[in-house]
């Protein structure tokens, strides 16, 4: 089941996608820095750059998918966002864009402030992992792979 990864030009992100990359089928990054490019294709990896701030960007690039991964720190750091001042408000906008774009199961990769998602009720099945986990990927892949989150 198709899996896009929101935030994968991250530290943790890396990770995950290397981990998704092994077994979870077809896996889609969100990135906005293009030097990671050649490294999540050369991983089988289809490719989004664009502001994690828009939400019609992550929509498009997810559309359908059936898990999204999206880590906090994606919001958190110094990237460049053309259509949020905060935070949190990017946040909304990715719960948004996974819920326009029909996403059925949500894992969030928490860090502080953001260590839960905000307002996911329209989500049918969510996650939520703290990113200082060492087996993080390892738990993302698992999830990924349950017919049911617990």
């Amino acid at each position: 089941m198709p899996v896009i990864i929101v935030g994968a030009d991250t530290p943790i992100g890396i990770e995950i996608v290397a981990k998704l990359a092994e077994n979870a089928g077809e896996v889609r990054t969100f990135i906005t820095d293009p030097a990671f490019t050649d490294t999540f294709r050369s991983q089988n990896c289809k490719v989004a750059i664009g502001d994690v701030s828009d939400s019609s960007h992550i929509e498009i690039a997810g559309f359908e998918a059936f898990t999204a991964v999206l880590i906090a720190e994606a919001a958190l750091d110094s990237r460049e966002r053309s259509f949020s001042t905060n935070p949190e408000s990017t946040a909304a906008a990715w719960i948004k864009a996974v819920t326009d774009a029909r996403i059925q199961r949500m894992i969030w990769i928490g860090t502080t402030p953001l260590g839960e998602p905000p307002g996911v009720g329209r989500i049918p099945e969510v996650a939520v992992l703290s990113a200082s986990g060492q087996d993080t990927a390892v738990e993302v892949a698992r999830l990924n792979e349950l017919a049911e989150l617990p």
